[in-house]
């Protein structure tokens, strides 16, 4: 069954409370993981470093200050996202993001598209021997390559997920044959990490064989920061869950159309044709095209065989508008 990951991000804003809120909304969802993001700003950015072009709001490194979590904080929403059934996850984003998530016995890692060309940090994770899962959105094959190499140092529990770093990302640029691609060139289970803002693609995605799916959550697409803007609602994810489990369904049951036609005898009587008389025709008649026809239902000689009929004789008187049974009529 696909992975479906709930992306909150630093949605929640710093909250704790909204940050229990969306794991509530989540689970509702039906999602599996519910993802959120380490951040430790003295570890991981200058405070000069730029911003991304679709979020200015603040500074880098005062807003992740602002919205992180304490690891007492983090530990308590593991436990909060395991009360309610859904699975734990944070992208790390330092070496020390790394220790502090494996201290609170995170069960695998998500790594986000930034950090894959972080080989410090991949073989440092890597070395927990916890499984990985490897997105690519900005990142060329030959970092791909590396990144890959670096983790299989340690084991071969490995996912790579196709993404596109775009926010939003248009549909001629999802790259789902580039998931395909990763399939054959890494010899692993793939997935796709999703940054269009329907719901369309990681259903896609899933009909194609990816084993793990990402996309934005929000309560509201009005709330504040960086991601808020490229996520899903709700209500949206709900629908896009729904419709994920569906695919699966009809993408892996296997039809045997002959048996599933037999289930249908009741419609096929209602709905196909037979051949019926148009006027009444007397016994030991040769029977004419005039004098029958093919109508509903389908209840006597089918109306493929119609050709046959004409010709045939009738062994007995057939009144006007009866459906033709075998014993109605011999050679």
């Amino acid at each position: 069954m696909t992975l479906i990951i709930a992306e909150i991000g630093s949605v929640h804003d710093g909250s704790f409370g909204n940050a229990k809120r969306l794991i509530d909304a989540i689970a509702a969802t039906g999602a599996d993981v519910a993802k959120f993001q380490t951040h430790i700003s003295e570890a991981e950015t200058l405070r000069n470093a730029p911003m991304p072009s679709y979020f200015k709001g603040e500074p880098r490194f005062e807003y992740f200050k602002r919205t992180g979590y304490t690891r007492d904080q983090w530990a308590e929403l593991k436990a909060h996202c395991e009360a309610q059934g859904v699975e734990f996850m944070s992208s790390p984003f330092s070496i020390q993001a790394v220790e502090l998530l494996d201290s609170i016995g995170m069960k695998r890692w998500k790594i986000p598209s930034g950090e894959i060309t972080n080989l410090p940090m991949l073989d440092v994770l890597a070395q927990t021997g916890k499984p990985v899962i490897l997105s690519s959105g900005m990142s060329s094959w030959a970092e791909i390559d590396r990144a890959v190499e670096t983790i299989r140092k340690h084991h071969d529990l490995l996912t790579v997920l196709q993404c596109t770093s775009e926010y939003p990302c248009p549909y001629d640029e999802v790259g789902l044959n580039v998931m395909l691609e990763m399939r054959e060139r890494y010899n692993v289970p793939v997935g796709f990490s999703d940054h269009t803002l329907t719901i369309f693609a990681p259903i896609v995605a899933v009909t194609l064989g990816a084993s793990v799916v990402e996309k934005h959550f929000t309560f509201s697409r009005l709330m504040y920061g960086s991601d808020a803007r490229h996520s899903l609602e709700p209500g949206e994810f709900k629908q896009m869950v729904e419709g994920i489990r569906a695919a699966e369904i009809m993408t892996s049951a296997r039809v045997d159309k002959d048996a599933l036609v037999a289930k249908m005898r009741e419609m096929k009587d209602i709905f196909e044709k037979s051949v019926v008389s148009v006027v009444d025709i007397p016994p030991d008649t040769v029977i004419t095209g005039e004098m029958v026809a093919v109508k509903k239902p389908g209840t006597g000689i089918p109306a493929r065989r119609l050709s046959e009929v004409i010709g045939s004789r009738s062994a007995k008187a057939i009144p006007k508008d009866t459906v033709l049974q075998e014993e109605d009529i011999h050679a």
